[in-house]
């Protein structure tokens, strides 16, 4: 009697979101017709600063690289992510591309699982917030809508002036043009499922 063979399984597909960035940067800006001081201007940064990222000379802050996309008329995930308009609806457990993105405030690291699929002109965008100790994200403010759940550990979360504690089991919802970041004030790394739309990252 034969035994049934087992589905294998995948490997999370992780990947830094940084190294192909110089390139993405460059040719986004080509493809919009922008210069080097239309971008900066629009981005509210130096020109230096612009040529750096797009010689890879320079690591953007995760605030930063917002505000690029937004100059560029995209969005972060159009920056970094490799995997785009796929037509299969299952994203399946371990096999979901990983994204490291720049540091904020303090050492640390965010990393977005991806559980949406991303498609140009989607309108929403969900993913897993993986937030190692220590780290503070950058205060950020855009259009849109947000929602999230946490998962796994406790962060505090920033909305305008107040600051709320939030656990496993807690969630938030909040209108994105309110200035909002996190931080990891715990040991621990905390793990938060977070949809936004339209598509930010």
């Amino acid at each position: 009697m034969s035994t049934p063979s087992k589905t294998p399984v995948a490997k999370s597909q992780h990947s830094d979101g940084l190294p192909s960035l110089s390139v993405r940067l460059r040719h986004a800006r080509k493809v919009a017709g922008l210069t080097l001081k239309q971008v900066a201007q629009a981005a509210k940064c130096s020109e230096s600063l612009i040529s750096k990222l797009e010689n890879d000379a320079a690591s953007p802050s995760l605030a930063m690289l917002h505000r690029l996309a937004l100059a560029l008329g995209s969005n972060v995930s159009e920056l970094t992510s490799e995997d785009w308009e796929s037509e299969e609806p299952v994203l399946r457990a371990g096999g979901r591309q990983v994204s490291r993105f720049a540091q904020g405030t303090a050492k640390g690291y965010i990393d977005l699982e991806r559980i949406t699929h991303l498609q140009k002109g989607g309108l929403l965008q969900g993913d897993i917030h993986i937030v190692s100790p220590g780290m503070v994200s950058d205060m950020i403010e855009h259009a849109g809508e947000e929602m999230g759940y946490v998962i796994e550990g406790s962060l505090d979360l920033t909305l305008g002036e107040i600051t709320y504690t939030l656990n496993a089991g807690d969630s938030f919802h909040f209108p994105s043009n309110v200035p909002h970041g996190y931080r990891n004030s715990t040991k621990s790394v905390v793990r938060i499922l977070w949809i936004n739309t339209p598509a930010t990252f």
